[in-house]
């Protein structure tokens, strides 16, 4: 008996469909997100038709397109994704069109880069942005974090976020999760992870605030699950939502796989279907 008459209760776990809310993928296979540094604007073009198309040729059943910045100050480089304006809208439409052709669920991860802001893209192993480089049409501009405490030596003091900039982050947020379902996004992650800015706010190394949003571990939390708790209300109720979550930080770091967990239960009472697990990302 070959494969394709072999019961589906013989087939292997990994190649059955997988249900999530009212979203049905043929497989448990994942694309993960994996930044291509080729956006324009922040929108994609056909690199991203290229490089995510195969993964969809190629039998995955979920496909995430790249971390995604929800404003423009939330990228990294100039070359990453961005949805934080409704003229992207079209773009990853045609995209996810696509993917959907060839029986993938499209799925966007949303984030924010806080400190890490700022910065050459992967070519240049990520330099921070300066003055100079403003002769070539790359001018730096303010990063934000929980504190202004820069990511190394060589980057610039990030701006310790007032309650307006949280405000505004958490809007952009929302705004992006309402933008990714025009677009026929059926699965949104939020990054929450690899040192991006909600990691940075859970973690003591880099969330020295004084306020309701730092000290303890639950005021550390407080503003990823605000985060998530607008997020989930600007997704619809029957698409599935992600959390993206570095569950250690390895070493130098301090958030660990007890803090992790406190902080899964908190996001499964956000609405959080899935907590999607990695590592590290906070120092080194």
């Amino acid at each position: 008996m070959n494969d394709a008459q072999r019961p589906e209760a013989d087939q292997p776990l990994l190649f059955t469909p997988i249900k999530l809310r009212s979203v049905t993928a043929r497989n448990r296979i994942v694309a993960s997100p994996m930044c291509q540094y080729a956006s324009e604007n922040g929108a994609p073009n056909d690199w991203q038709l290229a490089h995510l198309g195969r993964l969809a040729i190629g039998g995955c059943g979920i496909v995430f397109g790249e971390e995604t910045g929800v404003e423009a100050r939330g990228r990294k480089t100039y070359t990453c994704a961005g949805i934080w304006d409704d003229a992207h809208i079209p773009a990853y439409r045609r995209l996810n069109d696509f993917l959907r052709a060839y029986d993938a669920v499209p799925a966007i991860q949303l984030g924010h880069a806080g400190r890490k802001a700022s910065c050459h893209d992967a070519i240049k192993n990520w330099v921070p942005l300066t003055e100079a480089d403003a002769a070539d049409g790359l001018p730096p501009w303010q990063a934000i974090a929980p504190s202004a405490i820069p990511q190394s030596p060589a980057h610039p003091v990030p701006k310790a976020m007032s309650e307006e900039d949280m405000a505004d982050v958490i809007d952009a947020f929302a705004a992006a999760a309402r933008r990714s379902d025009a677009a026929g996004y059926d699965i949104l992650e939020i990054h929450g992870a690899h040192g991006y800015l909600l990691h940075q706010f859970l973690s003591p190394l880099t969330n020295k605030r004084n306020d309701a949003f730092g000290g303890s571990r639950e005021n550390r939390m407080r503003f990823p699950l605000e985060v998530t708790r607008a997020t989930r209300a600007a997704w619809p109720a029957q698409k599935p939502l992600f959390y993206r979550l570095s569950a250690v930080d390895g070493q130098g770091g301090m958030w660990n796989i007890e803090d992790s967990i406190a902080l899964a239960r908190a996001l499964k009472d956000e609405g959080v279907d899935i907590v999607d697990c990695s590592s590290g990302g906070i120092v080194g």
